[in-house]
C-alpha cells in the first residue's frame, strides 16, 4: 500500500493551494483519511480529517481557510487551502486507516511521503 501526496508549491500570502493524495495497493476499503502538517523545529500536528461517510474535523488553525474532501471510488483525498499564510509554511503528510485483507482483515496506518507547501511573498 502507497499513499501518494502531490500539490505542494510555492503560494503567496493570501494564495491558495490543493493537494491531492492518492491511495494505491491490495486496499480492502479506507476508514478515516487526514492531512498533518511539519513545520521546520516544530512538531506534526493535525489540520483535518474526514472519515469514510464525509464528517470532518478542523484544527482551529485552519478552520474556516482549509476544506477537506476525499472520493472513495478514486481512493484519494484532498486538501482546499485558501487564504494561505506564511505560517502554514510546512510539510503536508497524508495518512489513511486501511482495512486490509490476508487471510482475515485487518487495519493499518500509512502516510504519505509529504509535500512541501511554502508560503511566501
Amino acid at each position: 500500500v502507497q499513499l501518494q501526496a502531490s500539490g505542494g508549491g510555492l503560494v503567496q500570502p493570501g494564495g491558495s493551494l490543493r493537494l491531492s493524495c492518492a491511495a494505491s495497493g491490495r486496499i480492502f476499503s479506507i476508514n478515516e483519511m487526514g492531512w498533518y502538517r511539519q513545520a521546520l523545529g516544530k512538531e506534526r500536528e493535525l489540520c483535518a480529517t474526514i472519515s469514510r461517510g464525509g464528517s470532518t474535523n478542523y484544527a482551529d488553525s485552519v478552520k474556516g481557510r482549509f476544506t477537506i474532501s476525499r472520493d472513495n471510488a478514486k481512493k484519494t483525498v484532498y486538501l482546499q487551502m485558501k487564504s494561505l499564510k506564511p505560517e502554514d509554511t510546512a510539510v503536508y503528510y497524508c495518512n489513511a486507516h486501511i482495512k486490509l485483507y490476508s487471510g482475515s482483515y485487518y487495519y493499518n496506518d500509512y502516510w504519505g511521503q509529504g509535500t512541501l507547501v511554502t508560503v511566501s511573498s
